[in-house]
């Protein structure tokens, strides 16, 4: 049966061709948005103005109850609930006209899925149209894989099978994702990404969430990072040419984003500090939940709609970019964390093996003001630096990674983008300049010589000395005034990555002798 024929539609439904400036009249004249002073599509998502994950399902059948890694993260669906809730999308889809966005997810020719994304709204097509790779090209409506997104179809809740109104449905047998109750785009995005993380797979194509950029010699670095480390910031380096921002896979060829636009988050937006991104908001560019006062002018410090304001546009708005969204295999790989209690260290060397380590670990904290009811710094653990898109067991894709590393004599450096000194509160955050002047050593490849000592807690090799970096910050006990309270505080965090890493039961005793001691 055809994905038509699935969902029961026909051709002359479907709104096919239309230009992204087109789709922005459309959804404009509906009153699905207004155009910003810069002339971007600004849009209000109501009440999910995030993804929502305890909504996100995963069709459960004879093929993926071996292959998904089913349980918090990915939520087992049955067959029965999926049939009730396809007849439901059917139903209400059966006398729309709709928009339909044909598009690739990866740059790469020989690893690259055909989707098709079928709109309600203009703005969820413009938005589609802008994050994703055109295929404006394509003949007829047959794809890889379909994304049908009905924001204004709201389930029943338990009576449907569910937790809420809001549906992220995804099933590989009949290769379709299938979206409603929900305003917010990034369902659309995330999806096709959770996707590609399942199939690349088993091409032997290690997909990450990770940015990716280049230098001027043509040598390629991934930055792997949770909210709040700097991911954005440092990737998006005038020396340096963007390949993507969020997504990409790692193949025989090399790299290759998964995506054709960037999906940045706007809080507290500068232009100072984020030049390329800020310059990027203008026609074609879609704001979500900004504040934007009656004349157009967007206010990117009010976070009262959301602290996840966010903004999609295409990668052609950034200057310094590879246009190919394509790269060798890269030289350097960059973990970023921002550990807010002073005892990770700026930088330092990984092996392969503590590589995969930290890779399953994922980690970060989260800070007070961050989220509701935080008040000390806590830590986070999400595998992979993206637990949530990731539906095959974790140790698949940290083996990839290993197997990838070995191949390309990949280095991988550990950075901490967060605290020195002390805890949250007491010490300071390592100043940026710093913090740069680090990634270029590691990117520029001149810490090759470099004398390392070892941290005796965290079990990880230190530079003793990099140009135009105080020396004394590079080892995290010497910034603080108590050393015994380093050393408790330091013991502590250890054993919460022993304690967070006891849940991978067919790990080598190499990986886990290679995580804190």
């Amino acid at each position: 049966m055809s994905t038509m024929d699935l969902l029961g539609l026909k051709e002359e439904q479907l709104k096919a061709g239309h230009s992204v400036c087109q789709l922005i009249d459309e959804a404009v004249r509906r009153g699905e948005g207004r155009l910003t002073k810069e002339g971007a599509l600004l849009i209000e998502t109501g009440q999910y103005t995030g993804r929502s994950p305890k909504d996100r399902f995963i069709v459960k059948d004879g093929v993926t109850e071996n292959t998904i890694a089913y349980g918090r993260t990915n939520l087992p669906m049955e067959e029965a609930v999926y049939q009730n809730l396809l007849y439901k999308v059917k139903d209400y889809m059966k006398d729309k006209d709709l928009y339909l966005i044909k598009a690739k997810a990866g740059s790469s020719d020989k690893y690259s899925l055909k989707i098709n994304v079928i709109c309600e709204d203009a703005a969820q097509a413009v938005f589609s149209s802008q994050i994703f790779i055109k295929d404006t090209e394509r003949e007829g409506s047959d794809a890889d894989f379909t994304v049908v997104a009905l924001p204004n179809l709201k389930a029943k809740g338990k009576e449907d099978g569910i937790h809420s109104e809001a549906f992220v449905i995804l099933n590989f047998r009949d290769r379709v994702v299938l979206i409603g109750g929900t305003k917010y785009s990034g369902e659309i995005k995330k999806s096709i990404f959770s996707v590609m993380n399942y199939l690349l797979p088993d091409e032997n194509v290690l997909p990450m969430h990770c940015s990716a950029n280049m230098g001027h010699d043509g040598r390629t670095a991934l930055f792997f990072g949770l909210s709040g480390t700097g991911k954005t910031t440092l990737s998006a380096d005038p020396k340096r040419f963007l390949i993507g921002d969020d997504e990409h896979g790692w193949s025989d060829e090399g790299i290759f984003n998964i995506e054709g636009g960037c999906y940045a988050k706007c809080i507290n937006l500068e232009r100072e500090k984020e030049q390329e991104i800020y310059d990027a908001i203008r026609f074609g560019a879609v704001l979500e939940n900004v504040v934007v006062s009656d004349q157009g002018v967007a206010d990117y410090c009010d976070g009262s709609l959301t602290e996840n304001t966010r903004c999609t546009y295409p990668l052609e708005y950034i200057d310094n970019r590879v246009d190919d969204k394509k790269g060798g295999h890269p030289s350097t790989i960059l973990f970023l964390t921002a550990d807010a209690f002073g005892v990770i260290p700026p930088i330092s060397k990984l092996t392969k093996e503590s590589a995969m380590y930290h890779f399953m670990s994922g980690y970060t904290s989260k800070l007070a003001g961050t989220e509701r009811g935080i008040v000390n710094p806590e830590t986070t653990f999400s595998a992979l630096f993206g637990e949530p898109f990731m539906p095959r067991q974790i140790e698949e894709y940290a083996d990839l990674l290993g197997r990838m590393i070995d191949e390309h004599d990949t280095s991988v450096y550990l950075i901490n983008t967060g605290w020195s000194g002390g805890v949250y509160g007491v010490g300071r955050r390592t100043p940026l300049k710093y913090t740069r002047l680090m990634v270029d050593a590691a990117l520029n490849n001149e810490l090759k010589d470099v004398e390392f000592v070892h941290d005796p807690i965290f079990n990880l090799d230190i530079p003793v000395k990099i140009k135009d970096v105080p020396d004394e910050i590079l080892i995290p006990e010497n910034l603080w005034a108590d050393k015994t309270q380093y050393r408790k505080v330091a013991a502590e965090l250890s054993e919460k990555f022993k304690e967070n890493f006891k849940r991978f039961k067919d790990v080598s005793e190499k990986i886990v002798s290679a995580g804190p001691y």
